[in-house]
């Protein structure tokens, strides 16, 4: 019995820790070396390929500098206006988004509280589901993310990936599809608009005359001078 017990807790463990393995060697990996797909755009060109066998996701990378400063700037004043500070976690900012969301009405938004590295670690290896083990896990990718990589290439990374839309990922693939531009081109407004989307960029993208979006845009113009890049 103590023997059966012993390898009930030895495989679970031996698995788990088989996994933060290979997700350690698959960020060293990234550090001099570009993603290519990540978990969602894998999940999302399944979903859309169950309507077209030939559908693929739109997305090109390019290098930090060819990004116009605009939109790293309307990111960080969107997303995670502590990005530069913080360790991968914004303990504060979580906090507020736990206290918002127990208050919150019926029907009223969401808060996530995640930063850009929480985000870019969800995004490269785990789906959009919400859980308590799935938190768990985003938060030690998060770390190892922090440990292995400095802030400049997280923040390329997370440019090149983010989802801006259906099939969309990357600032190069979101320039050119809503504004026909490349990413090195944008400018404020632009910039903005494509920051405020970041967080419903499937709803945004077919509503693109909402108010929320407008209004969400001015508030951001306004913080970008204060943004703080890596």
């Amino acid at each position: 019995m103590i023997r059966k017990l012993k390898w009930f807790i030895i495989v679970p463990l031996a698995i788990f820790l088989a996994v933060q393995l290979y997700f350690f060697v698959q960020i060293w990996w990234w550090v001099d070396h570009n993603p290519s797909m990540t978990a969602f755009m894998r999940e999302q060109q399944a979903e859309m390929q169950e309507k077209d066998p030939k559908a693929r996701v739109q997305q090109q990378w390019v290098d930090y500098q060819s990004i116009s400063a605009n939109l790293k700037r309307a990111v960080i004043a969107s997303e995670d206006a502590n990005f530069a500070e913080h360790e991968g976690v914004d303990w504060e900012a979580m906090q507020k988004a736990y206290e918002h969301n127990q208050e919150k009405k019926k029907g009223s938004k969401i808060h996530g509280g995640s930063t850009i590295t929480q985000q870019l670690a969800k995004n490269l290896f785990l789906s959009g589901s919400r859980s308590y083990l799935r938190k768990g896990q985003e938060l030690i990718i998060t770390y190892m993310l922090e440990m292995l990589m400095d802030k400049r290439r997280i923040f390329e990374i997370y440019l090149n990936v983010a989802e801006f839309g259906r099939g969309i990922y990357g600032a190069e693939a979101a320039a050119r599809h809503y504004y026909r531009i490349p990413a090195s081109k944008l400018g404020p407004e632009q910039a903005a608009r494509l920051a405020v989307m970041l967080p419903r960029p499937k709803y945004f993208d077919a509503h693109r005359e909402s108010a929320y979006l407008a209004r969400r845009t001015g508030i951001i113009m306004q913080r970008m001078n204060s943004a703080e890049l890596p």
